[in-house]
């Protein structure tokens, strides 16, 4: 009897410390850093807990008081044909309004959404769950990763999301999603994290949070939150034919949407550093065709002139199997943490170089600082200055020439702007080099371009 009451007492004194070492360590203050809140890490949970063991109601509960709806009045110019045959060509002006979501991250009222939301907005409301609407101002976007920073000036301190890190979010892990769908305010839905890092091949964003959770038109620009109520991701978009939801949804990861916000706030626009290569992702086939052995990773094709990447000595042939302690397996993954930062964070990049490990540490270079060489032919991307002037909204200027047998058209050539590649849309430099990442210049390409004088022509190189 007398050892089964030791045994007790060891029992409880064992889960007293063990309970004291949690709310030390996890439960501390959450960690405020520049405009947003981050969350303290969690450990990890049990794995085998059905739905109904896991309680959404509290993270549900704290989701919607964060979540705004977000209306966006455009005004376009009506005409009356019988006004034109009158003599009156003066048109109407009519109101045209379009919604969305949004989310708190602070509590004097700075507002996340996506830049597809609020784009062309002449007027913004937000409303928030308790039907309150403030007059919202946009401080900035980026249309590139589809975010947008808005901000009101409420009479009362708002409740604001906790960002989590949305590199630590793992596949099959619960989440919910919390917006505005099809303007039914307060709307909350549950599912899975289905994959992450997924590559949409769109001419911006490249490493989603893919998701099960019900998601259609208004949700974008809302919440998806973890069971503790804390920001993984904002909605954007759903993979659909019909345009409403069929199975998956997409986010944009927070930890991407904190590093905009903070650039925004800081430099007053996005601050983009890159790596400085071109490459491609591995698998069996890729591997066969390159005679190597390793199936994962990023192969390295090709380092740009006078990049950090160049700089460090990261060379080509190398496998990117590591950005500091995030594993590479895809392109997707690469660009998603390279997005995180800005030019001039120092990155350990690991690499398998013929059968060696390497680890090289990375100043990473300011994407505006370097341009683009492809078959002698130097690229930028387009200014203000040339998209007004050749009416465009994209394309990459030829900057020289330094093929030898494109000499004698340089002075055609110089100066036009390249519309597409192999069929690319040339929207800026880096879509070009990710889509020329795996070729070599051996291989012919087609390329359409527009001369100074504003002719349109196709070239073979």
């Amino acid at each position: 009897m007398k050892n089964v009451t030791n045994l007790f007492l060891v029992s409880l004194f064992s889960g007293a410390i063990t309970l004291g070492a949690y709310h030390l360590f996890f439960e501390k203050d959450q960690n405020k850093i520049g405009l947003v809140t981050t969350a303290p890490l969690y450990p990890t949970k049990n794995v085998g807990l059905t739905a109904e063991a896991i309680d959404f109601t509290a993270a549900a509960e704290k989701a919607l008081e964060q979540v705004v709806h977000v209306k966006n009045v455009t005004y376009r110019t009506v005409y009356n044909p019988i006004d034109f045959f009158y003599g009156n060509r003066g048109g109407q002006t009519q109101p045209q309004v379009g919604t969305g979501s949004g989310v708190i991250i602070s509590e004097d009222g700075y507002v996340v959404t996506n830049n597809h939301v609020i784009q062309g907005a002449a007027e913004l409301e937000i409303t928030l769950n308790n039907k309150k609407s403030y007059k919202a101002k946009l401080i900035g976007t980026d249309s590139k990763m589809d975010i947008a920073l808005l901000k009101v000036d409420a009479d009362e301190k708002l409740p604001y999301a906790v960002f989590a890190d949305s590199d630590q979010v793992k596949v099959g892990e619960w989440v919910l999603a919390v917006g505005n769908p099809y303007n039914l305010n307060s709307t909350v839905t549950a599912g899975i994290i289905s994959a992450k890092a997924r590559n949409l091949d769109t001419s911006g964003i490249q490493s989603f949070i893919q998701t099960d959770a019900v998601v259609n038109p208004g949700n974008s620009g809302g919440a998806l939150v973890n069971t503790r109520g804390e920001l993984v991701g904002i909605n954007t978009m759903i993979s659909s034919n019909t345009g409403s939801y069929v199975g998956y949804s997409f986010a944009v990861p927070s930890n991407i949407t904190r590093k905009i916000i903070e650039d925004i706030m800081e430099f007053g626009n996005v601050q983009r550093g890159i790596l400085g290569i071109e490459g491609r992702e591995l698998n069996g086939e890729a591997s066969k065709e390159l005679n190597i052995r390793e199936t994962q990773g990023f192969y390295v094709n090709k380092v740009t002139k006078n990049s950090g990447a160049e700089k460090a000595g990261i060379k080509s042939g190398d496998v990117i199997m590591k950005l500091d302690n995030q594993n590479i397996t895809s392109f997707a993954e690469l660009s998603g943490y390279v997005n995180t930062k800005r030019p001039n964070d120092e990155i350990n990049v690991t690499v398998n170089r013929d059968g060696r490990k390497l680890v090289i540490p990375v100043k990473l270079t300011k994407k505006e600082i370097l341009n683009y060489e492809f078959y002698g032919l130097e690229l930028e991307d387009l200014d203000a200055t040339d998209k007004q002037r050749f009416k465009l909204k994209q394309g990459v200027k030829i900057k020289e020439i330094t093929n030898e047998k494109l000499a004698p058209y340089a002075d055609e050539l110089k100066g036009s702007i390249i519309l597409s590649i192999d069929g690319i849309k040339a929207t800026d430099v880096e879509t070009i080099s990710r889509g020329l990442g795996s070729k070599t210049e051996k291989e012919g390409v087609r390329v359409e371009l527009m001369l100074r004088n504003g002719q349109v022509m196709r070239i073979i190189l």
